[in-house]
């Protein structure tokens, strides 16, 4: 049974999440402020008018008395619904004067104390504190602010309770409430499905680079994706596998001709062992003919075994996996042993060895002779009679350099890009001596030291190998002295 519980939810879902989430906190924050202000706005604008009847009542209290002021109450008609609810107690609590119906609608004991209030109106006419002592009461559907205030008039106490209804307004608030949740869901769903539009619109170019990387195999590498059409932000991405198809490219081509240069290099020795066995058995032999036809196929199996050699090396090298014993030791010393073993057949060919510069090197003594001395056979297989071979040794920058140079025939140039290649041989101006091997080795065994090789040469007028050894390679930064495991 597949256990789905810790399935990646996808880049589009997280995405479309995410956009919902901010725009949701976005528009509630927005629409909360301005729900706020208005609601505040709307109740500043109440106690503003409340505060303002409180002064004009005082303000008629004491110009007309409070005989004129309660007739006047006294003649508004009852089924009249009026903003205002207004009653006069006099000094013994008893009701003198109120608004018709009042007394069933607002009792006088739900009114806050006017003692409390007192203090705070008595000779000021501020509505600010006209408004110090209001209390809200609820009857029904219906709210109301409640004022008391503690007057005089003809030498007598009297008490004016005031009530303002404000039933209109908490409807405009609920009203309010109501459309801000209405336009809050509605702005979610169309937040959320312009999410979805959006995503999946700028999600596209993955799907495409899907449907193009799913039409790549050996016979389609060179599919590519396109990044110019790309959006800004996905355009390195396209360029990354664009290139690490091209790589790949390159990687199966060499690949192909390297099995069919393998096939052919191994087919020639293995063809001349068939032909010379089937030879001698054709009819019988003398003892020195046998002894010359088994010399010969031991002639073909040792080099059938170098080229097994050098390509075991060379595989073992690309994969990090040789042994490499790095060390300082002095460069001239190692050159002139590996020169001496080559003499005897410079002498036979009348070419002379020779060599320039010192210096500590710091390599793998053994790799270096074998390197250099892949170098030393190739520029005696190719230098004429009487030529000469010069091994230049300097160093630049803290890096070491072995340069090995001819007088030989040269190189053409369109060989030369390809001269390092396994199995390439420069036919016909290098020979056709030897497996192709020698300077894939050695491009091999430089790499393996984080250094570089190069070539350079002239038709007619020799060859140069340049071979650049690093003080500390970057493949072993930090490196104590020592056998390493790559």
């Amino acid at each position: 049974m597949t256990d789905h519980s810790h399935n990646p939810r996808s880049i589009a879902s997280r995405l479309i999440l995410l956009f919902t989430l901010a725009t949701v906190l976005l528009l509630v924050c927005g629409l909360g402020v301005f729900y706020s202000l208005v609601v505040r706005h709307a109740f500043a604008e109440d106690n503003a008018v409340l505060a303002d009847k409180i002064a004009a009542l005082r303000a008629d209290f004491h110009e007309t008395g409070s005989n004129v002021f309660a007739e006047e109450l006294n003649a508004r008609r009852g089924g009249e619904h009026p903003a205002y609810w207004i009653r006069i107690l006099d000094s013994q609590g008893r009701t003198y004067a109120e608004t018709p119906g009042m007394d069933r609608l607002l009792p006088s004991e739900i009114f806050p104390s006017a003692l409390a209030f007192a203090e705070a109106s008595a000779g000021s006419q501020k509505p600010a504190s006209a408004v110090t002592g209001r209390k809200d009461y609820r009857r029904g559907a219906k709210l109301f602010s409640l004022i008391a205030l503690n007057e005089e008039s003809g030498g007598q106490a009297y008490t004016l309770q005031i009530a303002q209804d404000r039933s209109s307004d908490e409807r405009v608030e609920r009203n309010f409430a109501v459309l801000f949740i209405i336009v809050l869901s509605g702005s979610v769903l169309a937040s959320a499905l312009i999410a979805v539009i959006v995503t999946k619109r700028g999600l596209r170019p993955l799907e495409e680079m899907t449907q193009s990387l799913g039409r790549i195999g050996p016979t389609h590498l060179k599919e590519r994706v396109i990044p110019a059409d790309w959006p800004r932000e996905l355009q390195p991405l396209a360029i990354a596998f664009d290139d690490m198809l091209e790589r790949l490219d390159d990687s199966f081509t060499r690949l192909s001709q390297f099995s069919a240069d393998l096939a052919h290099e191994l087919r020639t020795p293995i063809a001349n062992m068939l032909g010379e066995a089937q030879v001698a058995l054709t009819r019988e032999r003398t003892a020195a003919e046998y002894r010359e036809t088994i010399e010969s196929t031991i002639g073909e199996c040792e080099r059938l075994s170098r080229i097994v050699d050098n390509l075991l090396f060379v595989a073992r090298v690309d994969a990090a996996r040789e042994p490499i014993a790095r060390k300082r030791f002095d460069a001239r010393g190692a050159v002139q042993k590996i020169a001496a073993f080559y003499q005897a057949i410079a002498d036979e060919r009348h070419v002379s060895i020779s060599c320039t510069g010192d210096g500590y090197i710091y390599a793998d003594p053994n790799l270096f002779e074998r390197a250099l001395g892949n170098l030393l056979d190739n520029a005696l297989r190719f230098t004429p009679k009487n030529g000469s071979i010069q091994i230049a040794l300097s160093e630049h920058d803290g890096d070491f350099e072995v340069a090995v140079n001819d007088n030989g025939c040269g190189i053409a140039p369109e060989h030369l890009p390809r001269v390092f290649d396994r199995f390439y041989r420069a036919e016909p101006s290098r020979g056709s001596d030897g497996a192709g091997l020698g300077l894939a080795l050695v491009k091999s065994i430089v790499d393996l030291h984080g250094g570089s090789a190069s070539i350079q040469s002239e038709m007619g007028r020799g060859t140069t190998v340049r071979l650049t050894f690093p003080a500390v390679s970057q493949r072993d930064h930090g490196f104590v002295d020592g056998p390493a495991k790559l």
